[in-house]
């Protein structure tokens, strides 16, 4: 699978992440400090942003954001039209996030995520299809219709 990934600052994780990613067969995109990019171009906003755009002109089929806390990373990537980025911190809201929402952005907080829940979070999205399953019954359907109807009233702009 081609993954698009950013992070404002390369650490730890990040080479961990690339790494695992690359172990499991996965082609990957770099956006910000780990294309080698410096500021305005790594930082969170804009790589995140770049990412997530990735993701939804089909240049990647998924993506993974990165910074500090992960909620910025997750907020920039959700600017985008047909992008649903969710900030994930274990295993279980990586299947949740699939599931219920078709998330199609994992976003992470360099602070708060060790390199073995990077792992468990990873097994969990990658085994979580979004095309089958409790993922594609009538209620979740529902739902992620309903997603994509406040997108397109919002795209228009803020209510008044």
């Amino acid at each position: 699978m081609k993954l698009a990934v950013s992070s404002d600052e390369a650490t730890e994780l990040t080479a961990a992440l690339i790494a695992e990613l690359e172990k499991r067969g996965h082609e990957v995109m770099l956006f910000g400090a780990l294309a080698g990019e410096a500021p305005p171009e790594a930082d969170w906003p804009v790589a995140s942003s770049r990412a997530a755009e990735a993701v939804a002109r089909g240049q990647a089929e998924q993506g993974i954001v990165c910074c500090w806390t992960g909620t910025g990373a997750s907020i920039a990537a959700n600017k985008v039209p047909g992008v649903r980025a969710a900030l994930v911190g274990d295993a279980e809201t990586a299947r949740g996030a699939r599931i219920w929402n078709h998330a199609n952005v994992l976003a992470l907080s360099l602070r708060a995520t060790p390199v073995p829940i990077l792992r468990e979070i990873l097994d969990a999205w990658f085994s979580t299809p979004v095309d089958q399953g409790e993922a594609q019954s009538e209620w979740n359907r529902r739902q992620i219709e309903r997603l994509r109807q406040l997108e397109i009233k919002y795209r228009r702009g803020p209510a008044r």
